[in-house]
């Protein structure tokens, strides 16, 4: 089957960047047993929420900001994943100024994407219902202004339910649970020592309802979600096959991905059950010429 994506972008705040401006980096080593499984701990300054906050703004746009907690847990992000990836590699972006932008931009800008009410849709809907659960159809007629972005309400936790898979340092997966809270998360990761961050973040940043799954996507087979992301992920068209069975019907995929592999996850998805062309879309990354948001949303019916 062939698909072919539309592509369109948000309005995006006419902002220019300030020039990076570098931080006091560690110094001095004190814990550093990862086989143990122990947090490494280093000294260092924590990056303003100020200045995060001018960071983001062009990928929020005008019509959205991040309260004050939000971003005092991304400042503590920032700093252990620093301190992390002196030991081990988390990320090739080193300058806090380009974490901003390039991991935490780029995220928040797919959480706009895949929930543009932040958690007020969601809420709504199942406010409506009397905290009963519903199906796609029925959310989708109960807030019909968002019908193309409202996901399906899980029905065994009556909640969304998120996988990121291939989380490594956590993105976008921690950044969509911050903008989206009742989101149920579950981190997909395979490796051990990167686990072990992701389960320290977790825990830093006080997340509820957040797993970390130390295991291979494939091993998730009879396990569907709501909604799966994928990011920077090796093997990505092997991958990408395994990630789009994930999705539940009605659910949809969420690629940030660069805007020359699209024709390939349109060669992929094309040859999965439950997505059709005129189901894709993909959206520029504000200030980014070659990064996309891509999100393909699956049939009711999964089954051929």
């Amino acid at each position: 089957m062939s698909c072919v994506l539309k592509r369109i972008s948000l309005p995006v705040a006419p902002r220019t960047l300030p020039d990076a401006q570098g931080r006091g980096t560690s110094t001095s080593l004190r814990v550093a047993s990862f086989a143990a499984g122990a947090t490494p701990h280093l000294q260092s300054n924590a990056m303003q929420p100020a200045r995060i906050a001018e960071l983001l703004a062009p990928f929020l746009g005008d019509a959205h900001q991040l309260a004050s907690d939000d971003l005092g847990h991304i400042s503590t992000y920032i700093d252990i994943l620093l301190r992390w990836n002196a030991r081990i590699n988390l990320t090739a972006v080193r300058d806090p100024d380009e974490i901003v932008t390039r991991h935490f931009g780029e995220s928040f800008f797919a959480a706009r994407v895949l929930f543009p009410e932040r958690n007020q849709v969601g809420t709504a809907v199942l406010e409506s219902l009397g905290g009963r659960v519903t199906d796609a159809k029925t959310t989708a007629a109960l807030a019909p202004q968002f019908s193309t972005s409202v996901p399906v309400v899980s029905p065994v936790l009556n909640k969304i339910t998120l996988a990121d898979v291939g989380s490594g340092a956590g993105f976008p997966g921690i950044p969509l649970k911050l903008w989206h809270p009742s989101l149920a998360l579950m981190l997909v990761e395979s490796n051990q020592k990167k686990a072990t961050f992701l389960r320290e973040v977790a825990r830093s940043l006080t997340l509820t309802e957040t797993n970390i799954l130390m295991a291979r996507a494939e091993t998730l087979s009879k396990t569907s979600f709501d909604v799966v992301t994928l990011r920077a992920v090796e093997r990505f068209e092997s991958i990408l096959a395994i990630a789009s069975r994930l999705v539940s019907a009605g659910g949809r995929l969420a690629l940030l991905i660069g805007s020359a592999q699209i024709s390939l996850a349109e060669s992929v998805l094309g040859q999965i059950h439950g997505f059709a062309a005129d189901q894709f879309v993909a959206e520029s990354v504000p200030l980014s010429r070659a990064r996309v948001v891509v999100v393909a949303k699956r049939g009711e019916s999964t089954r051929p």
